[in-house]
């Protein structure tokens, strides 16, 4: 089954990420206490997808297995980490996170300012599963564990 395995939010732009249990999705906006729903996130302008930001467990553990750069999730700087579902599938098309509906709008490859805050060697790991980029649909709750599938 796919599932989400962490949740992350942070109130600013570079600022430390924290590791949440439950978010409160806002549709439109992303979650509740996030960088990018209160528009202080390095890249906040509000049209490129960032509502919801998610990544692979899967690229996280390929990134340390193929280019020996061990980048743990809460440094991803992506909202949710999943297992079993692949994102970059995602494209286009509506799927659920728990009760939430969302749409993936695009991927999300790692950028210079991401190496930055982090570490050399990811930018190249994760050029091709660096997650997706996706709109919220409706209000909901997001909980670690709650199920990632196809609307």
């Amino acid at each position: 089954m796919a599932r989400v395995e962490g949740i992350f939010v942070t109130t600013a732009a570079s600022e430390p990420m924290t590791q949440l249990e439950t978010a409160r999705a806002i549709a439109g906006k992303g979650l509740d206490g996030d960088r990018y729903l209160l528009e202080t996130g390095f890249y906040s302008d509000g049209n490129d997808g960032r509502q919801l930001t998610l990544i692979e467990q899967e690229s996280l553990e390929a990134l340390r297995r193929d280019h020996g750069v061990a980048l743990a999730p809460i440094e991803c700087r992506r909202n949710l980490m999943t297992s079993g579902v692949r994102l970059n599938d995602l494209v286009g098309k509506r799927f659920r996170v728990g009760e939430v509906e969302c749409e993936g709008i695009r991927l999300c490859p790692p950028c210079n300012h991401l190496e930055e805050l982090t570490r050399p060697g990811m930018l190249k790991g994760l050029a091709r599963s660096g997650g997706l980029r996706a709109h919220v649909l409706n209000d909901g709750q997001i909980s670690v564990g709650d199920e990632v599938r196809e609307a």
